[in-house]
């Protein structure tokens, strides 16, 4: 595993929602500690669309170098898509998460719901 561990997310779109994606919408694929900070742990930004994505999370994908995947003991994958881009979470947004999980292995993420 990359730089200290690392998550292979397997990211799905319910097909409801991935029928309603807008062009330009992006995904946001992050991890954060299952239990203390909602920051991200580790994050990827990519296109949205409306097949299956696979993404890697490791020390790489680190918003700061004090907070890193490999130092925690369970985390909780999230995807969600933005229709703006942004990424603070936003009414509208299309939103699905894992049950917390090791930092290290597979992982699957099915966005099934909208953010209200």
């Amino acid at each position: 595993d990359a730089a200290g561990g690392g998550l292979a997310v397997s990211v799905r779109v319910a097909p409801d929602l991935a029928a309603r994606l807008q062009p330009g919408a992006t995904l946001f694929v992050f991890a954060r500690a299952a239990e203390g900070p909602r920051m991200p742990v580790a994050i990827a930004r990519l296109p949205a669309r409306p097949d299956p994505v696979q993404v890697r999370l490791d020390d790489s994908s680190a918003m700061t170098p004090d907070l890193r995947l490999s130092t925690q003991a369970r985390v909780v994958v999230g995807a969600r898509i933005s229709r703006s881009g942004n990424a603070t979470p936003q009414a509208g947004d299309f939103e699905g998460e894992s049950m917390p999980t090791a930092p290290a292995g597979q992982v699957e993420v099915l966005i099934q719901r909208v953010r209200e």
